[in-house]
């Protein structure tokens, strides 16, 4: 179809043009008619005068598709500084059943479960839409950033033969016969592919049967995940962190028009123990709870001026298997976390490397090592000091719009009570 989109307007003052999409709303007032337009760059106005016209638009309900034909003309009160006028409209698709809820207004007037339920139509909203534009905007910066550092993009399984963190968090599913399961993650995969690339990214979905219906919490996410080798130890992974955080930024403001916050070049890190003091959590805490979390990003930003804050060495009980104890104090982990705005959004650390430490360590765990079979071959060939991260995207956008439920900004979202649309 040869058509403009609503930002490409003002560019054609004075000419005839085709325009497409959704009719946005309808304003009939007595002496004269408005169609507003949505297509995937914003907003058109069109003005409508002619009887028969604006007859054909009363019988037009609002989300039908129509194209539109006129003249562009200057006029700083209407969307972008222009609108159409002396329009010939040609229905595309005519919408005749009820809408569950209207989307010209600034907010969808419908619970969230209602929205939801409607995805295919809640997602057109502005604000819902322009939620997974930062999404894409987010991604893209992702693989810039890593590009950027050298790392080579892979693709990992998601129907795995064993539980890459906890056999109680996994969904379970028939293959052929014998049993399998969603990764929760390409952990085991990305460790590998460093032997192959040395530095490795992915962007893909990962599957956690975590019983959790929180605001922040889904079955699946998208998980922004990167390995890296040769590296002297977690704070090596942290730099190209940040690093990758700060292009991030810089292509979400380009791309999706939203500010961002600075990244520091270098953004505060606390050990795990001292961010119990802080966050005023007894000294025997295991684990940061979301109180404890925010009040870390509240010490950050009060004394850093940073959004941002790494949490390192969180004990080794309460990390992965595969996490590189800290050789000065083995109980604690050279793992981190970094928190944005009070709220964990990556999870990183430097890996274990040596055949004979991933032996010692599955032992510990009470694990047999035939399940990890093909994942321990890799260590037996000579594997380099590595280390890595992973992103959730939708608690990242989320966080950085201030939405305050995940499935705000996800597509269709999976969690414990929801499997459609």
């Amino acid at each position: 179809m040869q058509r403009i989109l609503s930002t490409q307007l003002r560019a054609h003052v004075d000419q005839t043009v085709t325009i497409a999409g959704w009719i946005h709303r309808r304003r009939l007032l007595k002496s004269v008619a408005f169609l507003i337009l949505r297509d995937a760059e914003g907003l058109s106005q069109v003005v409508v005068a002619e009887p028969e016209t604006r007859a054909q638009l009363e019988e037009l309900a609002e989300e039908s598709v129509v194209e539109v034909v006129a003249t562009v003309t200057a006029n700083e009160q209407a969307p972008g500084g222009v609108e159409l006028t002396g329009p010939k409209i040609r229905v595309l698709s005519a919408v005749t059943a009820p809408l569950p809820f209207e989307l010209h207004r600034p907010a969808i007037g419908a619970s969230l479960p209602t929205q939801l339920d409607h995805a295919a139509l809640a997602l057109r909203h502005p604000a819902r839409r322009s939620a997974l534009r930062v999404a894409a905007a987010a991604t893209a910066g992702f693989r810039a950033a890593l590009s950027e550092q050298r790392f080579v993009e892979i693709q990992t399984p998601k129907i795995v033969a064993s539980a890459t963190e906890s056999g109680a968090d996994v969904f379970e599913l028939e293959y052929f016969g014998r049993p399998a399961y969603l990764a929760q993650s390409p952990q085991f995969y990305k460790q590998l592919m460093v032997g192959v690339f040395e530095r490795v990214f992915e962007v893909g979905p990962v599957f956690r049967a975590e019983p959790s219906d929180t605001v922040r919490h889904l079955a699946q996410y998208t998980s922004l995940d990167a390995e890296m080798g040769f590296i002297e130890d977690h704070r090596d992974v942290m730099k190209a962190l940040t690093r990758t955080l700060t292009v991030m930024m810089a292509t979400i403001t380009a791309r999706a028009r939203l500010a961002t916050p600075r990244v520091p070049s270098e953004i505060p890190a606390v050990h795990f123990s001292e961010a119990l003091r802080i966050a005023g959590a007894p000294a025997d805490e295991p684990d940061l709870a979301p109180a404890h979390e925010r009040a870390l990003g509240e010490w950050a930003l009060r004394e850093h001026g940073s959004d941002f804050v790494y949490v390192t060495g969180y004990p080794m009980r309460k990390r992965p298997f595969y996490t590189h104890p800290d050789p000065a104090d083995p109980a604690y982990s050279n793992g981190f976390d970094l928190l944005f705005r009070g709220l964990e959004i990556v999870t990183g650390g430097q890996r274990l490397h040596r055949y004979e430490d991933y032996v010692a360590a599955l032992g510990r765990a009470g694990e047999p090592l035939e399940p990890y079979a093909g994942y321990l071959d890799g260590f037996r060939y000579g594997m380099p000091p590595h280390g890595g991260w992973a992103i959730g995207l939708e608690r990242f956008v989320a966080r950085l719009t201030g939405t305050a439920n995940v499935r705000e900004v996800t597509a269709f979202p999976r969690d414990l009570n929801r499997v459609i649309p």
